[in-house]
């Protein structure tokens, strides 16, 4: 389900004061960057990525890869940073950046 422009604003409010927690390198969405997007998601749920390629097109397609490979939904995409967004099933009030809030 897509999400609203509401949504987004607020997502994007939270991600702010983030650091990004996955630097996507020269070798792209690989199997242990998807395992490690995958622990990210799992713990945070709202996480902040950073694409160290300097062509806007290989950004784009890193970013929607690693979309793709975790089932996270893209909130933002600002330059070289991103924000990726995956409601964990039992998330952990302690390390989640969407429970923290408030």
């Amino acid at each position: 389900m897509p999400l609203s422009a509401e949504q987004r604003r607020e997502y994007r409010a939270i991600a702010h004061h983030l650091k990004p927690v996955i630097i996507i390198g020269d070798n792209g969405v690989s199997d242990a960057l998807v395992q490690e997007l995958e622990r990210a998601l799992n713990d945070h749920e709202l996480v902040k990525i950073k694409v160290s390629s300097t062509e806007r097109e290989e950004r784009q397609e890193a970013i929607e890869a690693a979309c793709r490979a975790t089932g996270a939904e893209l909130v933002q995409t600002i330059g070289k940073m991103a924000i990726l967004l995956r409601r964990a099933a039992d998330p952990n009030p302690k390390l989640s950046n969407l429970r923290n809030q408030g």
